[in-house]
């Protein structure tokens, strides 16, 4: 994350919004927003709010540009999209070591993919936000004892008691607070030097050298030192990979908390919400006359939305006309979510329908979400040979269909988690019960991660192969 300090005051909500603005980005209030929480006293939740509308913004318009360009970049197939985090951060793994392993994990797998497919890797956290979750029942019971569902730390605690069960807007408050304190330190790793190429060994260390992924990257990785001797031979200049641009996102699910954290850019009089870089719609609340689509499409920031099996060609471009009416490259991104056992099927017919009617759209695959099971052993889980499977659906779709593959969006830790069965480490249903450490979805640990970033990088070589 490059940090331009011209734009600093972009976003500072400096500006002041038009009426016509200000009553646009509330418009979202009369349309029965899903999946929001249930606050009991409406006067602490205003007093929360309040503070919040005058905090100082996570992230600068400038920024959200920035990244636009890069990801209208991959709508082109000149740069691939890598979004990678938590499925639902929690307030207790924002440390130092735990933010930098999943640093880490993302900008190995950009590594291997940019070496073994020479494209741009464009690098999103899903992180420093990602503390909302949806959920399917709005009251969880166990042992005949039924309280509200857990629905992140944003809104309440996992303990499973009324009291930390309760919906608590200081939590909204809370969140920011770690949000900030987590883009600080990811602008340190990603701009003093930890995330320069040419220190690419040593985002292994620490990791266990028994996987079998980590003698494959530490291959990698001596191959790249080769190709960055021959360039300083060459007499190259390596100032512009001592850092990276390492963007933020998460769903923009508590719509109190986006409105308040939106201000005007004072360039453009534009709104933004500056809660983070990239803020996707998720299946849940994606309906064309929704209160998330209708804020979503007040706001300036690059956006995405997921598509599930049953979603039709028709609903993805009323939402395109709906979200992105002026078909800027880089605004809008269809994250497809589908799973290996219908992606085959379903999304060649909405490619094929759609035809070539957005063609500045941005299509990225989340092969997690369409493939969670139950284990026999009582875990929510996935099969990293079904997550493989909808990648490959995904790019072999994309390549009948004449059309870019532009990314890919997943759940992961760089932690030695055992959450997801099978990959080279070959974890069963017995290993499981090692370190599933997860709150709501299972993760891709380091090493799955890392076998995925090198099959993804034989999909998208052949792609450009064959396409150009």
């Amino acid at each position: 994350m490059s940090l331009n300090i011209s734009r600093v005051y972009e976003a500072a909500g400096h500006a002041e919004a038009s009426a016509e603005t200000v009553e646009g980005l509330d418009a979202w209030r009369g349309m029965n927003p899903q999946q929001q929480p249930t606050y009991t006293d409406p006067a602490e939740l205003a007093e929360v709010l309040e503070r919040l509308r005058s905090v100082p913004p996570l992230i600068f318009a400038g920024e959200a540009d920035q990244l636009k360009d890069r990801i209208a970049a991959a709508s082109r197939g000149d740069a691939f999209v890598l979004a990678g985090g938590d499925c639902a951060e929690s307030f207790a793994d924002a440390t130092a070591d735990k933010i930098r392993r999943r640093v880490q994990t993302v900008l190995q797998m950009a590594a291997v993919l940019t070496y073994g497919a020479s494209v741009p890797v464009v690098k999103i956290g899903r992180m420093a936000g990602q503390f909302a979750k949806p959920r399917s029942s709005d009251i969880e019971t166990r042992d005949g004892v039924t309280l509200p569902s857990y629905r992140g730390d944003i809104v309440n605690d996992h303990e499973f008691t009324a009291e930390a069960r309760r919906h608590d807007p200081h939590r909204l408050l809370y969140a920011y607070q770690v949000s900030s304190s987590t883009l600080n330190l990811i602008r340190a790793f990603t701009t003093g030097g930890f995330a320069d190429l040419r220190l690419v060994h040593e985002w292994n260390r620490g990791f266990l050298a028994s996987n079998p992924n980590y003698h494959r990257y530490e291959q990698l990785a001596r191959e790249i030192d080769r190709a960055l001797k021959f360039m300083d031979a060459c007499g190259a200049d390596f100032d512009a990979i001592r850092s990276v641009e390492f963007f933020s996102a998460h769903e923009a699910l508590l719509l109190e908390y986006e409105r308040a954290l939106t201000r005007i850019d004072s360039r453009t009089g534009d709104p933004y919400d500056v809660s983070g870089h990239f803020l996707w719609i998720g299946e849940r609340t994606r309906q064309l006359d929704s209160a998330h689509v209708d804020f979503l499409s007040r706001v300036k920031n690059p956006i995405g939305v997921k598509l599930g099996p049953t979603a039709t060609a028709a609903e993805a471009l009323a939402l395109a006309d709906r979200l992105d009416p002026e078909g800027e490259p880089g605004r809008l991104t269809f994250i497809t979510r589908m799973g290996a056992g219908v992606i085959r099927e379903r999304l060649p017919v909405l490619l094929a329908e759609i035809g070539d009617r957005l063609p500045q759209v941005t299509w990225v695959c989340d092969p997690m979400h369409g493939n969670t099971i139950t284990s026999n052993t009582g875990y929510k889980t996935r099969r990293f040979e079904d997550v493989m499977g909808e990648v490959a659906g995904f790019f072999d779709a994309h390549h009948d269909a004449g059309t870019i593959p532009g990314g890919l969006h997943i759940e992961l830790t760089g932690d030695d988690v055992t959450e997801i069965l099978g990959g080279a480490s070959e974890i069963d249903e017995e290993g499981l019960r090692r370190r599933y450490e997860t709150l709501v979805d299972p993760r891709l640990n380091h090493d799955q991660s890392l076998e995925m970033a090198f099959q993804v990088a034989e999909h998208l070589a052949e792609h450009q192969r064959t396409h150009g």
